[in-house]
């Protein structure tokens, strides 16, 4: 199974959209809430591969996925499921 990371923030409803299509799918993940913490968000932010500082930032295996645009895009295109074995 793949390692699954995710940065969030509590009430966030673009994170809990996110969440809960990985919910769904029945992936474990590791949820970094990083709410108002300036040095999570720096990590965050060096770790992603665009610079954003927005939330959520999902991970998969260490490859920087995006946010919840991006990870429901992959899923509409089929290529989520693949990532996620």
């Amino acid at each position: 199974m793949s390692k699954v990371e995710i940065y969030t923030w509590r009430s966030c409803p673009f994170c809990i959209r996110a969440k809960r299509l990985l919910d769904k799918k029945g992936v474990d993940y590791m949820e970094y809430v990083i709410d108002g913490d300036e040095n999570a968000r720096q990590d965050m932010v060096d770790r992603g591969s665009d610079g954003k500082r927005s939330v959520p930032q999902i991970f998969i295996n260490d490859l920087h996925i995006g946010g919840c645009d991006a990870i429901h895009s992959l899923d509409a295109q089929g290529k989520l499921d693949p990532l996620l074995v």
